[in-house]
């Protein structure tokens, strides 16, 4: 099970999540829906990070997100999206009426059973249901040793560790494409950006600000990031799609 206050963590951050977190290349999107199709759904659609790359995709879009703050931000960003309030476990949309699903960065949070059953009630038979998740790219050290900072207890606790599945009920898993890319981000953004991961967000103040302070010292000490205001982040997307049976 998910845990409750981890996921709950984002409701309140709504600008800064938007503004301090990695989008998603545009390949994703392809790979999930490599042609136009009626209805697209985007659940646990945050601030619209991966949405936006729907527009182009379908004729209806449809965002559903518990944070009504996050909500705020998506729709003053994409007002012709459809944005409704809701969980993966209770989609407030009509039996199949979504030819895709998309879930970006955000699947770890489901009840994996529940949502899948409910996934599978707005698909359309045949559907698609793509997952997605930015992480950081094992060959960048200093990257992965603010992560190991950050998330002592689960390394990557937001990255696709034990969260995609090749047999999700009622689902079949179609393919996995993984996406190699560079973010250019500064110095200042990328240390904000860590003040909006759930484990530093739930941290007691103490411990929140050794982690900030601990992840500064990483880019102070490595050679690839000391001294420098701009730095070459490398980011990996795994993207997996899957076909309701």
């Amino acid at each position: 099970m998910p845990d409750t206050a981890l996921a709950r963590s984002f409701e309140n951050i709504g600008d800064d999540y938007d503004r301090y977190r990695p989008g998603f290349p545009a390949s994703a999107a392809s790979v999930i829906l490599p042609r136009a199709v009626p209805a697209v759904l985007d659940l646990g659609a945050g601030t619209g990070k991966f949405t936006e790359l729907l527009l182009d995709r379908a004729r209806r879009v449809v965002a559903v997100e518990p944070s009504e703050r996050m909500l705020q931000v998506l729709r003053a960003k994409l007002p012709v999206v459809e944005s409704l309030i809701g969980t993966a476990e209770l989609i407030p949309v009509a039996d199949a009426s979504m030819d895709v699903v998309t879930v970006a960065q955000a699947f770890h949070w489901f009840d994996r059973d529940t949502a899948c059953a409910e996934i599978g009630r707005v698909l359309v038979p045949g559907g698609t249901l793509g997952l997605l998740w930015n992480h950081s790219d094992p060959l960048c050290g200093w990257d992965r040793a603010a992560h190991r900072i950050a998330h002592p207890a689960v390394h990557e606790q937001d990255s696709t560790t034990d969260s995609a599945d090749s047999a999700l009920p009622g689902f079949d898993l179609w393919g996995h494409d993984e996406l190699r890319w560079r973010e250019r981000v500064s110095r200042e953004h990328y240390l904000r950006r860590w003040s909006t991961v759930s484990s530093v967000l739930v941290a007691d103040d103490a411990t929140r600000s050794r982690m900030l302070r601990a992840i500064e010292d990483v880019l102070d000490d490595h050679p690839e990031t000391r001294g420098r205001t701009e730095l070459e982040l490398p980011q990996i997307t795994d993207v997996y799609v899957y076909r309701r049976r």
